[in-house]
């Protein structure tokens, strides 16, 4: 099967992604048979799978977790955090301090020890986009990965610096958004490296 690049992080991916929302109780409740359509799409050439922790209150992650014992390198891997995992209020959203336990339950879940494309399902009007993202960049940082500055360019393509991203504090200008320098190296810099 042929591949094509994720944006321009030099990841290549298959055309097509196999999602799991259905795995588990919540559609096919047949492990096994799960299992199964999880060998056929990575024989088939699908090097994308994508599960998330609400799927089947996470069972979707045990299987898919069970089905790539021994293929994990051959894969990448999606998964995402925010709805809600029980009655605690705390757990569900795009806090910090959720992002932080979502991402190590999954990684338990998923068997693994790296999570390729880690992704906030639903924007969460209770938490502030500025500690949103300070979560997900340390949990990059802690991981040894780094957004390239070609992803970081297309990022501010998209949204640029200062641009309104949505509900801030209007007395507080969050400088990773303000300040394109904050987020990585000079452009005269890069040439150097």
């Amino acid at each position: 099967m042929r591949t094509r690049p994720l944006g321009r992080t030099g990841i290549q991916v298959s055309p097509y992604c196999l999602g799991t929302m259905m795995f588990g109780g919540a559609g096919n409740p047949d492990h096994d048979g799960c299992v199964r359509i999880i060998h056929r799409a990575l024989d088939a050439g699908i090097n994308v799978i994508d599960t998330a922790d609400v799927y089947a209150g996470s069972e979707s992650e045990e299987i898919v977790g069970r089905a790539l014992r021994g293929r994990r390198d051959d894969v990448v891997l999606a998964t995402k955090v925010n709805g809600r995992m029980g009655e605690d209020p705390n757990r569900a959203g795009s806090s910090r301090r959720w992002i932080v336990a979502g991402v190590e339950h999954s990684l338990r879940r998923l068997r693994t020890d790296h999570i390729d494309l880690y992704q906030i399902h639903h924007p969460d009007p209770r938490t502030d986009v500025e500690e949103t993202l300070a979560a997900l960049t340390d949990l990059m940082a802690g991981a040894g990965t780094v957004l390239g500055d070609d992803l970081l360019d297309r990022i501010d393509e998209i949204v640029p610096p200062g641009a309104d991203v949505g509900p801030l504090d209007v007395a507080y200008d969050p400088p990773a958004v303000t300040t394109a320098a904050l987020r990585r190296r000079a452009i005269s810099e890069r040439a150097a490296a």
